[in-house]
């Protein structure tokens, strides 16, 4: 384990005592911000008192690493620069991202300033953009779970993998609140109601570790502030149309928790409240999370949002302008990154933007930086290199996959399967595929099908468990006969992820599961249907012609804790953190609202 910072101070105190002269503390030579002994604010206020206005627009500016290479970046001054989904180095290891991350570092602090930059990625499931990466179960399986210290160590995980990589900032954990399936980011809220995604803010915990410069700690991120679970109809990146009152009821508590928690960033939601873009939203920006909640961090705006704030393509001085006055701090302008410095320089110049707003905004990131002891060791930490997909990070995972399966129905006590004796059939095309049990934001931003990144799959979990059995795997259900005790038909949805997974139309199972199902049903062999999956399905008219339902979620890569579940090696603790539709017309559905769902929000069954 890391030394604790009071653990530190305690030894360098005793080793001071028995020293027999004590020397006076000599001023470091140098300006105070690169006095690691300076407070914090101090350190600010000095390296501020040398910047430019240059030096301050590019700290306030994100640019995709494919639009800024390291000496671009450093020559532009930038402070940030981000992975988008599936923007890794070739090849796509650990050891290539820490030598890039590296690469970039090297160059900021060759600068005359010498500011490191901050790296941001979406590890939202674990540290999902790096081959080989131990991918966690999506939030909706850690909702399921329900188990807040289980997310707190699964962060910790994750920000040892980051930091392994030598990345410093997560945009993650995602606090929505999902009121409608149809929504296609249902998979990254915790649940329905505001209690779950607030107990699961642990997530910061986490991530950030006891200190921000301790070993193995990165920034966590709350987002999409606010209502981006709530819009009408689901539609990602829509309009949330609720009074202020709802707003506070069901989607402020996960950020207030968060704050609560010191979260060192927040990033906005693409989408609107009542109309208005939340990324031009200074009530509920500057008054709400700065000045009510407190927020002492930086806000972060989402990939290229700012330029949907006037409706039409292309950013304008009008939007930076409004964006930065409505309290956003720092802007990811993937590519048209040049273009946003030179406009932001127009508007501060031409007086739209004031210098105190700048400099506000410049304390906020810079803080962090400072905080994350970026100054005094801007380079990748090695030795988490090696935890990357590490057998103990695997091991967490399969318990959080485990505890996330709810199960949902078990006809005269199927379940838990015997692991010897029998003959067993498994089918469906979520049985064996690391890419759809992983969903979105795997290896890629939509995720994609196939052996993507090294896992167990749900089939291999299977017949790592029933060993002693025959275990009989047709993805379309063919061959099967009378013979077989049971039959386990692993279906759902293949992956997706943001405006893509948004289901506007119909919510059941795709046609191949439908004709798959239809062939273990009409074998008369008792049906187990594990459904892996982003959110509930319309199920209701199937589930008749089933013997036993459980709820898998998305698991990641550690397939066999669904088989952990399956045969008994482990009683399925998980409940429902969205209620279960009886049929998409339903939608919205959720708890307290009077429709009479097929399972309701908090069911589950054990054995």
């Amino acid at each position: 384990m890391a030394f604790s910072r009071r653990m530190r101070v305690a030894a360098i105190g005793a080793a001071l005592a028995c020293t027999a002269v004590i020397t006076p503390t000599v001023a470091a030579a140098g300006p105070t911000y690169r006095d690691a002994s300076a407070p914090v604010p101090d350190r600010v206020e000095d390296l501020l008192s040398r910047m430019s206005l240059q030096d301050k627009i590019g700290q306030m500016t994100q640019a995709e690493r494919v639009a800024a290479d390291p000496q671009t970046a450093a020559s532009a001054a930038l402070g940030s620069v981000l992975s988008g989904g599936g923007s890794a180095p070739d090849p796509n290891t650990a050891e290539s991202w820490a030598d890039m991350y590296d690469d970039y570092q090297r160059a900021a602090t060759a600068t005359p300033l010498g500011i490191p930059l901050i790296y941001g990625v979406d590890a939202v499931h674990g540290h999902n953009n790096v081959r080989g990466a131990t991918i966690f179960p999506h939030n909706i399986g850690l909702g399921a779970a329900d188990d807040p210290k289980l997310t707190e160590d699964i962060g910790r995980a994750t920000a040892e993998e980051i930091s392994g990589t030598g990345i410093d900032w997560d945009f993650a954990p995602c606090l929505c609140v999902a009121r409608n399936d149809r929504w296609g980011r249902t998979y990254e809220s915790f649940g329905e109601t505001p209690e779950r995604p607030t107990a699961h803010a642990t997530a910061v915990n986490g991530l950030q570790g006891e200190a921000l410069n301790a070993p193995g700690s990165v920034l966590a991120t709350a987002k999409h502030y606010i209502g981006d679970g709530g819009t009408t109809g689901g539609d990602d990146q829509g309009n949330t149309e609720i009074d202020e009152q709802e707003l506070r009821r069901v989607h402020l508590p996960p950020f207030q928790e968060a704050v609560n928690r010191d979260v060192g960033s927040v990033m906005i939601s693409y989408s609107s409240w009542n109309g208005l873009k939340l990324h031009a939203h200074s009530y509920l920006v500057n008054d709400v999370l700065k000045g009510e909640l407190g927020f002492k961090g930086f806000v972060i705006s989402d990939y290229d949002a700012i330029d949907q704030i006037d409706g039409q393509l292309g950013f304008t001085a009008e939007e930076v302008a409004t964006a930065i006055n409505s309290g956003l701090d720092m802007i990811m302008v993937p590519n048209d990154w040049k273009k946003f410095t030179e406009l932001l320089r127009g508007e501060v110049e031409n007086g739209h933007v004031p210098m105190s707003r700048i400099d506000d905004a410049n304390r906020r990131i810079l803080t962090k930086k400072f905080e994350l002891g970026l100054f005094e060791n801007p380079y990748t930490d090695r030795r988490f290199t090696g935890t990357v997909g590490s057998p103990e990070h695997r091991a967490l995972a399969r318990d959080a996959v485990r505890k996330s399966q709810v199960l949902l129905k078990n006809d005269g006590g199927l379940l838990p399967l015997p692991k010897d004796g029998g003959k067993l059939f498994v089918a469906g095309k979520n049985a064996d595929d690391i890419g759809n049990q992983s969903g979105g934001w795997t290896i890629s931003w939509q995720g994609e099908s196939g052996p993507i990144t090294p896992g167990t799959t749900i089939l291999q979990g299977i017949k790592d468990a029933a060993k002693g059995s025959q275990v009989t795997y047709d993805r379309y259900g063919t061959g099967i006969d009378t013979s077989y005790s049971a039959a386990i038909a692993v279906v759902g949805e293949t992956p997706y992820a943001e405006g893509k997974g948004d289901r506007p139309s119909g919510m059941g199972v795709d046609q191949e599961d439908q004709e798959t199902l239809q062939k273990l049903e009409d074998s008369g062999v008792p049906v187990i249907a594990v459904t892996v999956s982003g959110r509930p399905l319309d199920i209701g008219h199937d589930l008749p012609n089933w013997d036993a339902l459980l709820a898998s979620w998305l698991p990641g890569t550690e397939g066999a804790g669904v088989a952990d579940v399956l045969f008994g090696d482990y009683n399925p603790t998980g409940t429902l953190p969205m209620t279960w539709m009886n049929s998409a017309d339903q939608q919205p559905i959720n708890d307290g609202d009077g429709q009479e769902p097929l399972f309701p929000y908090g069911f589950g069954l054990q054995y």
